[in-house]
């Protein structure tokens, strides 16, 4: 993966997690990442956004973030994700947006911020991966 990698070239997300939850990738590079997720089927027992789904948008953006930032050969994997919940929804599209806090060699950590359709936070979390050889 270079750089930039366009959402397209991203690895399938079929059988996932991801899938599941209706994820989309709109953007991938190693500085930012960005991503959809509809609020239908991802509540909790109130009509909520689940504050999990939440987490799982998070994580999943800046693990793709990391996985480009670590290169051809090389993972991220996830070792620290806080989320602090602001607000909720009940339906619509929730946005996320993942951007670079550190990039190093051995670790790297993002900044994700989940808004809803109106541009209001939702959540602001942080994660952090270790950069590993892949198998």
């Amino acid at each position: 993966m270079s750089d930039t990698t366009p959402a397209a070239s991203a690895p399938s997300i079929e059988g996932t997690l991801l899938e599941r939850m209706g994820i989309e990738l709109v953007e991938v590079s190693a500085r930012r990442a960005v991503a959809t997720m509809p609020v239908e089927g991802n509540t909790q027992p109130y009509g909520l956004l689940h504050g999990g789904a939440s987490a799982v948008l998070a994580e999943t953006l800046g693990s793709y973030a990391a996985t480009v930032h670590a290169g051809p050969g090389r993972a991220a994997v996830g070792i620290e994700l806080n989320a602090t919940h602001h607000r909720s929804t009940r339906s619509g599209v929730v946005t996320g947006t993942a951007e670079a806090v550190h990039l190093g060699s051995s670790l790297a950590s993002y900044q994700v911020v989940v808004e809803d359709a109106d541009g209001r936070r939702l959540c602001t979390a942080r994660l952090t991966c270790m950069l590993i050889d892949a198998r």
